[in-house]
């Protein structure tokens, strides 16, 4: 059984006055309120160092008893991206044509998307998220799941903020992309986020969010 305690130092401290405050906090929703997910890449180089900030950043999200249980995998090699496509076209072929309900299809249907991922080739990355659970070497982890999403808005705001364009892809079951990439058994894929820049014809769906009054509940 653990014991002792981490060692402590002063919390940090920002110190915005209100006004500044309200001012950063309105640029930074600004910037994010343009983020979209994006199907057509350009096969322009993204800087090897802009992925390793914007991973450094996610890696700052808070995680149960601070296990920090993900792992973040960079794939560039044109091989492996030809075979993550492969394997999630697989999956998607089976949810399109035989899983999903007609809800599920009926929801999806306005976002006139299908079976076929090029953009998992035509991205010049793909970060893929696992979560890390127990095993010889690793200690059993504490609300993964909660962690992992923690990290991966962090990720991808880092990616937007650094101007890439990026979409999160949950080909379900995920079970093909640890034999791929060579992952241990106890790292799970969690998503597939494709990165680059967007290509020169790309279009996204003209869609609207909620207001915040519609999303914020105050007591």
């Amino acid at each position: 059984m653990a014991t002792g305690t981490y060692p402590t130092r002063p919390a940090p401290r920002l110190r915005r006055d209100d006004a500044e405050a309200v001012e950063v906090a309105r640029a930074f929703h600004d910037t994010m309120s343009q983020r979209r997910s994006v199907r057509d890449f350009a096969d322009t180089p993204v800087p090897a160092e802009v992925l390793r900030e914007a991973v450094a950043t996610a890696a700052t999200a808070p995680s149960g008893a601070n296990l920090e249980p993900w792992r973040f995998v960079v794939v560039r090699d044109p091989e492996l991206k030809r075979r993550v496509r492969e394997g999630a076209e697989e999956e998607e072929r089976e949810f399109y044509h035989r899983r999903a309900s007609e809800e599920w299809l009926d929801a999806l249907a306005p976002l006139n998307t299908d079976e076929h991922k090029p953009f998992l080739e035509e991205a010049p990355a793909l970060i893929v998220v696992f979560e890390v659970h127990k095993s010889e070497t690793e200690p059993r982890p504490y609300y993964v799941k909660e962690s992992v999403g923690i990290a991966v808005g962090l990720l991808l705001a880092g990616l937007h903020q650094a101007g890439l364009a990026t979409l999160t892809h949950t080909p379900s079951p995920m079970k093909f992309l640890g034999p791929i990439l060579g992952r241990p058994a106890n790292e799970r894929p969690y998503v597939v986020i494709p990165v680059g820049y967007p290509g020169e014809n790309a279009t996204v769906p003209d869609i609207s969010r909620k207001s915040v009054e519609e999303v914020m509940v105050e007591l």
